[in-house]
């Protein structure tokens, strides 16, 4: 890895305080990790700022609580990156919790999970005639309020019917094969199973940012590798290995972790990817 131009991090959280948009970066000290998953699951994100100031402490601590009843939508935004290239949205969700780390350092610990506000709107759709799923997911993006990508083969929909929470519409068009449709900042993307989201593929080596030696799994690999402005869920890797070339190959990304530090040593992902056959 001595090819690699480790410049300074950049690490910003932005959320939403009394109406405001705030965003907090260094100096302040930050911890985040997550997942997120090429399903129906919820990504998920822990994310620890310390030393905020009082006020905002106090408003977060309080609106987050389980006694408040104010169901107003708390999102926060992660992104990171290095001066060298910028940052990239790493993680997108709503705050559902909230606590205070233990003494001397005063950090606030904020629990987060991709669109869980939209678990309470129950609706109704249904569409009678035959309709094509890229039809049927623009339908599902607008009524999650969210934009809409869609890179799979054309498929068609008989007599689409839905009754529930709206987010459980993505593991619907999941049951309905071939297709991985999930949600990832703001955006929901259906894709052919084992075909990576369009100009998302890392070459990844030893050079490159490639840390340690990849595992094998059930369905391919599970590689750590520095993060990047350009690696997603849903996104490709090539990996080159030259200490073990049986690994040698492209795959598709469909669990993806983050451990992101602004003081301390991590500032990785993790991701356990498939392998695409014949790659």
């Amino acid at each position: 890895m001595t090819n690699l131009n480790l410049d300074p991090r950049i690490v910003s959280v932005s959320l939403e305080v009394n109406g405001k948009i705030k965003t907090y970066s260094s100096p302040l000290s930050i911890k985040a990790t997550g997942t997120k998953f090429a399903n129906a699951l919820q990504n998920e994100a822990t994310i620890t700022i310390y030393n905020l100031d009082k006020t905002t402490q106090d408003y977060l601590l309080t609106e987050t609580t389980p006694f408040n009843l104010n169901r107003q939508v708390k999102t926060l935004t992660l992104k990171a990156g290095r001066q060298s290239y910028g940052t990239a949205v790493i993680y997108t969700g709503n705050i559902v919790s909230s606590s205070v780390t233990q003494p001397p350092d005063t950090g606030i610990i904020l629990k987060c999970l991709t669109g869980n506000f939209l678990k309470g709107n129950v609706i109704a759709s249904n569409i009678n005639s035959q309709a094509s799923l890229e039809t049927v997911g623009g339908q599902v993006a607008q009524q999650l309020g969210l934009s809409y990508v869609y890179q799979a083969q054309e498929k068609t929909v008989n007599s689409y019917n839905f009754t529930g929470s709206a987010p459980k519409q993505v593991q619907l068009i999941n049951s309905l094969g071939g297709v991985n449709a999930f949600v990832d900042n703001n955006t929901l993307y259906i894709k052919d199973g084992l075909i990576p989201i369009t100009g998302t593929t890392r070459l990844l080596d030893a050079s490159s940012g490639m840390v340690g030696i990849p595992e094998f799994t059930e369905q391919g690999l599970k590689v750590t590798f520095l993060l990047d402005n350009k690696t997603s869920i849903g996104g490709g890797l090539d990996i080159k290995s030259s200490v073990y070339p049986s690994i040698n190959g492209k795959y598709v990304i469909y669990k993806l972790g983050f451990n992101i530090t602004t003081r301390d040593t991590p500032f990785y992902y993790v991701a356990e990817c498939a392998r695409i056959s014949g790659k």
